[in-house]
């Protein structure tokens, strides 16, 4: 019997990894750059008290301050990405901690500026606002207004601003246990090789024909959490804590409030989202019982729900067959879109494999100075991985469009619009696929079936999952406490509503909600629904070759934070204020139910 590991970082192959040097050359180059913006600090005492002396003061203030971020930007960076490839090592870890705490520090010393410009005159803003020297940053300043009522006093804002380092604990101590303590022990495959499971194949396992192979793979990975299951409580209910913490603090009417406010975003849109994905559940429901009937199952469980129906095909693409299937499944964006995306994920964008302590999952992530790098834990037998994969770049694609439109101000785009140009593509590798395997009725049900269970995952359950967010944070609200037993009872509750009586629910699957590591970063998973929304939408106006659909996504693309997120998708050509774009992406999923088991009968 052979042993399968995961590898140590030492043995992971340079070309399989991303180059960091764009940001620096090495850890020193760092430790320079750290110490020389930890002295400038010192200067923004030198523009306390000041904003409202002159258009050209404050243009001044703004500017520095931007180079200030923009600086602690490569830092962190460079730090969190290097922390990533293997959370174990003390070196890095320490890196990261210093970039937080610079950034608090920064944070501290620069508080006194958003009271300050909502402090002036209401008049002599106004004037400002009309002057040339605040002309690039009108629109940055017109956010900060609108935050005037929920902003402190100087003092105050201070010391919320040194705060934010300690309110990271909750989301530190679940990212060590879940990255670094957890082991989730070996599993023999249906192969007899000994192999360690890990979350980055534990959807592997759970794609296993074995029955008894993803039925031990489950319980295994979930035994683990139920060991944990009260430390990992703490955390998470410190997180809620600390979210209330901030939203009463702010005087927002809560803490949904206190995330959407940001964005300018209604929470109609919100709850539309909720509303219309309940009142529409009759096709998950359809589709779970004809995957049970498929499967020849007597009762679905959880583990059941991630093997493709269709037995008997085998996916195996390696990374760089990969990379080129994405770059022909987006074709229709045209060269300008794919050559850049082709070269990077060729290149060195891309830290493509496993390895042991490294983040579990995938992530887009850089700055305005460096490439738009993507983490990965690339599996070649796993589907999910090609589409992984494709997501991210769309993630890093936007971002690269929109450091080469805007200027460093206006860069950072929201992540409500962040999704929708991840599941953009992911959309058109489906159809790309489809295309490809059109005489393969076997693969056309294969890749139908993972069509279905993305729009599942993305759609239905992150809007079950938005809606536990929104469950538990009102518990903290009403001043009710958050045990363990109150959170596994409101998201069994949701359990029961989104998979009805189609599926057993196993007592451990409670346990979910704690091992979703979005969860510490509040009302963030609807906008992975409102996003594949969106995307399908749109994807359709460019696949039917609609006039000005091409062009029209494209600058959106580039638009970075330039405008509210709404406004922007509008410019697109969606609208996300109606729950129209929903029913239409339910509608597109019933569809895909349709041709599958039209398909399938006819294997």
């Amino acid at each position: 019997m052979t042993t399968q590991t995961i590898p140590e970082r030492k043995d992971v192959a340079a070309g399989d990894q991303w180059d960091l040097t764009p940001l620096f050359d090495s850890d020193a180059a760092w430790e320079e750059t750290y110490d020389i913006v930890q002295k400038d600090l010192d200067a923004y005492a030198g523009y306390r008290g000041r904003l409202g002396e002159s258009a050209e003061v404050l243009r001044q203030a703004i500017s520095f301050d931007l180079d200030v971020s923009r600086r602690l930007d490569r830092l962190f960076t460079y730090a969190h990405l290097k922390n990533d490839e293997d959370q174990s090592n003390q070196n890095y870890l320490g890196l990261y901690q210093r970039a937080v705490s610079l950034y608090t520090r920064a944070s501290e010393l620069s508080s006194f500026m958003r009271p300050e410009i909502m402090a002036v005159d209401e008049a002599q803003m106004a004037a400002f606002l009309e002057a040339p020297e605040l002309a690039g940053y009108r629109f940055h300043l017109e956010k900060i207004l609108r935050l005037r009522a929920h902003t402190r006093s100087p003092q105050e804002e201070e010391l919320l601003a040194m705060s934010a380092e300690m309110a990271q604990t909750a989301r530190q101590v679940f990212g060590q246990l879940d990255n670094v303590d957890l082991n989730f022990g070996t599993l023999t495959d249906e192969e007899g090789r000994e192999v360690e499971l890990s979350h980055g194949n534990f959807t592997t396992f759970l794609q296993k024909p074995d029955r008894e192979v993803r039925r031990r793979a489950f319980s295994q990975y979930y035994k683990r959490y139920d060991q944990h299951k009260h430390t990992i409580v703490a955390a998470l209910g410190g997180s809620v804590k600390g979210d209330l913490f901030y939203a009463r603090s702010r005087s927002y009417a809560d803490c949904r409030a206190a995330a959407l406010h940001g964005d300018r975003m209604p929470a109609e849109v919100y709850d539309n989202l909720i509303a219309t994905v309940r009142d529409n559940l009759a096709p998950l429901l359809r589709y779970f019982d004809f995957r049970r009937q498929a499967l020849g199952l007597d009762e679905l469980h959880f583990y059941d729900t991630y093997v493709p129906i269709v037995k008997d095909v085998r996916f195996e693409m390696p990374y760089d067959e990969a990379v080129a299937t994405c770059g022909q499944a987006l074709a229709a964006l045209g060269d300008d879109y794919v050559a850049p995306l082709l070269e990077g994920l060729q290149g060195a964008w891309v830290d493509r494999y496993e390895n042991r302590g490294k983040r579990s999952g995938a992530y887009s992530s850089g700055c305005y100075d460096s490439p738009p790098y993507i983490l990965l834990n690339y599996q070649a037998g796993n589907i999910n991985s090609l589409y992984t994969l494709i997501h991210e770049a769309g993630h890093s694609m936007h971002t690269h469009l929109s450091c080469r439109h805007q200027p460093y101000v206006y860069h950072n785009y929201t992540i409500f619009v962040a999704e929708v140009a991840s599941t953009f593509n992911e959309t058109l590798l489906s159809a790309h696929l489809l295309a490809r395997y059109r005489d393969d009725p076997r693969m056309q049900a294969y890749l139908l079936n993972r069509e279905i269970d993305n729009i599942r995952a993305t759609l239905f359950r992150q809007t079950m999952f938005a809606e536990f967010e929104l469950a538990i944070h009102r518990r903290a609200e009403a001043q009710k406490p958050l045990t363990l037993e109150a959170l596994t009872k409101i998201y069994r509750g949701l359990l029961e509503v989104y998979f009805g009586d189609r599926m057993v629910i196993d007592d451990v699957l409670a346990l979910e909600c704690l091992r979703i590591p979005h969860f510490y970063s509040a009302f963030y998973v609807y906008k992975y629904a409102t996003g594949i929304s969106a995307a399908i939408a749109l994807a359709a106006q460019v696949m039917a070759g609609v006039e000005g659909a091409r062009e029209r996504y494209l600058e959106f693309l580039t638009l970075g934070g330039s405008r509210f997120p709404l406004e922007e998708l509008a410019v697109a050509g969606v609208d996300m204020a109606s729950p129209e774009p929903i029913r239409q992406a339910i509608a597109h999923f019933e569809t895909l139910v349709e041709k599958l088991m039209a398909v399938y009968d006819k294997l």
